[in-house]
């Protein structure tokens, strides 16, 4: 996931693992601390959940940037995408992303995002990278078994903490839809989430990013 309205994300994986009932909207349940703080809470009027993870990546601000931009490459390198390309430009600046998502033992999700880059790191490598996201579900028909999903947004914030290490907040909401066994509810509150901001450092760290010539 984030992104334009909508995108990372890509939105990855982890945001499809998650499900509950949502009841009166609750303060944050953290549901991990290590090796990154990740937070929940269920969104009311729906079966999604509010997800806030937050931590040090060991790559540079500029490198996630550069990873979280390139969204045509996320099937190679993030969990569980099958699928991900930039449909079109949006007047905003943005851009409509498609993504599908392969998971275990459930069928197959999809998304279409409007995704939109708020902010960038300088080529000093000094600012803030901000990227948001929002479901656009009707931009195009839904394909044959594949489950279409209709509420996906959230953001990334990454800033610099000194070279090669940045700290990244990373949040999401998503009905997953249709049926998800509940072990895999449970997987998505933590360990999902902590393999995609893994595989985002991961793909970060072999990103070379130029610095500005002195």
């Amino acid at each position: 996931m984030t992104r334009r309205f909508g995108g990372v994300v890509v939105v990855a994986a982890a945001v499809l693992l998650v499900s509950g009932m949502a009841g009166a909207e609750e303060a944050w349940d953290t549901v991990a601390t290590e090796p990154f703080v990740v937070k929940v809470r269920p969104r009311p009027g729906t079966k999604a959940k509010d997800i806030w993870a937050e931590g040090e990546l060991k790559a540079s601000a500029a490198q996630v940037q550069a990873a979280l931009e390139d969204m045509e490459s996320y099937r190679s390198w993030m969990p569980y995408v099958k699928e991900s390309r930039v449909v079109r430009p949006t007047d905003d600046g943005g851009r409509l992303t498609y993504t599908r998502l392969d998971l275990p033992v459930v069928s197959s999700r999809d998304y279409i995002c409007h995704v939109v880059t708020e902010s960038k790191v300088a080529p000093d490598g000094t600012g803030v990278y901000q990227q948001r996201w929002k479901a656009e579900p009707d931009a195009f028909p839904a394909r044959r078994d594949v489950v279409r999903l209709r509420l996906n947004e959230g953001s990334w914030r990454v800033e610099s903490r000194g070279e090669g290490q940045s700290w990244a907040v990373y949040k999401f909401t998503v009905d997953p839809a249709g049926s998800i066994p509940g072990f895999l509810a449970n997987v998505g509150q933590k360990d999902a989430v902590v393999d995609t901001l893994r595989a985002v450092e991961k793909r970060a760290k072999s990103l070379t990013v130029t610095p500005p010539a002195k």
